[in-house]
């Protein structure tokens, strides 16, 4: 009897490479997805931000707040302070962006309006902006969405 020359691989050497995958993935994808979920919370926050201080910029230089608009309407005369910024496109986490003005018990904010995101998630950016309290701070829930207060 001669020798047999092996080549290839056995079934079962690709069923336990095949497995060995499958864990791989299943311990990785709910990882990438969490960090990709806090990825768009601190993006969110970044954009909110600089919304509110473009707006604060259009009152110093004008003396107010420019009128309140719906959600996804450019207010009057914000076109040149936010240049580049996605206003009248969806927001990284659903919704619209929204101008407030004395509305919400504020003076002046900039909001979401009706977010994809539940409470739970909207308090990791709430986290990254305030105190992590939907209900206090400068970041807070409102009828229908979520408000970033600039003067109340």
């Amino acid at each position: 009897m001669g020798s047999r020359n092996k080549k290839g691989f056995t079934l079962v050497e690709i069923m336990i490479v095949v497995a060995i995958i499958g864990i791989l993935s299943a311990i990785s994808i709910p990882a990438m997805l969490r960090a990709a979920e806090k990825a768009r919370a601190r993006r969110f926050a970044r954009e909110i931000q600089a919304a509110g201080h473009a707006f604060v910029r259009f009152s110093f230089d004008h003396g107010e707040y420019p009128a309140d608009r719906t959600p996804a309407q450019m207010p009057d005369g914000m076109a040149e302070y936010l240049t580049g910024f996605p206003w009248t496109e969806e927001t990284v986490i659903g919704g619209s962006w929204d101008w407030d003005s004395g509305q919400f018990s504020t003076l002046a904010g900039v909001s979401v309006y009706l977010p994809d995101w539940t409470d739970s998630r909207m308090m990791e950016i709430d986290r990254v902006i305030d105190d992590g309290n939907l209900a206090t701070g400068q970041f807070r829930k409102r009828a229908s969405g979520y408000i970033y207060v600039l003067e109340e």
